[in-house]
């Protein structure tokens, strides 16, 4: 019965240093999904936090990388082995630089647009064709360097529509498992 189980991966860095941050965005939306259901998450030999549960009466593994962003491939890909799920049930919920603050979009493989957590799984995975959700979390104001944007704390007026958003995009999840890319994508990508 594991065939039809879904993997759904926020990407996000490790400790309360980065707790906050922008780049945290991934870990978000799967916090909020085990909270759904009322799931805790407990560490795995595959260096991920993770909540085996249902969603919507989907079958899914929510996992959370417990190394850095830029070398999250090889604990997903060590879980998606240990659950024998291959690269087309895996859903990752990252950050997005090139998207407004806000903005939400699905799609399934592409390239990474210099994200290096993408480069990591895509590199671990040796497959581009896993599914996506990306959460707008917009350009660096000014010059500010986006390594340095994307690791600080939102501003104020984003904390106050962070909760609306989180939920949002992780409706955005449940809708890619039970419903399809192409549905989600016509409902959520804005």
């Amino acid at each position: 019965m594991t065939d039809d189980r879904f993997l759904v991966v926020g990407l996000g860095n490790p400790g309360p240093k980065y707790a906050g941050t922008r780049h945290n965005a991934g870990f978000f939306v799967v916090d909020l999904l085990a909270e759904r259901v009322g799931g805790k998450f407990k560490a795995h030999k595959g260096r991920c936090d993770v909540v085996e549960t249902q969603l919507a009466g989907v079958p899914v593994v929510l996992a959370k990388p417990k190394s850095y962003m830029n070398e999250s491939g090889g604990p997903v890909v060590a879980i998606s082995r240990f659950y024998k799920v291959p690269v087309e049930r895996i859903a990752v919920v990252h950050d997005e630089l090139d998207l407004p603050f806000g903005a939400l979009r699905l799609k399934r493989g592409g390239g990474e647009g210099g994200h290096n957590g993408l480069k990591s799984m895509t590199s671990a995975l040796g497959s581009k064709e896993y599914a996506r959700i990306r959460f707008g979390i917009g350009r660096p104001p000014g010059r500010q360097d986006p390594a340095d944007y994307v690791l600080r704390e939102f501003a104020s007026a984003e904390r106050k529509e962070l909760p609306f958003l989180v939920d949002r995009a992780a409706d955005a999840v449940e809708m890619l498992l039970t419903a399809g890319l192409e549905r989600a994508q016509s409902q959520f990508n804005d």
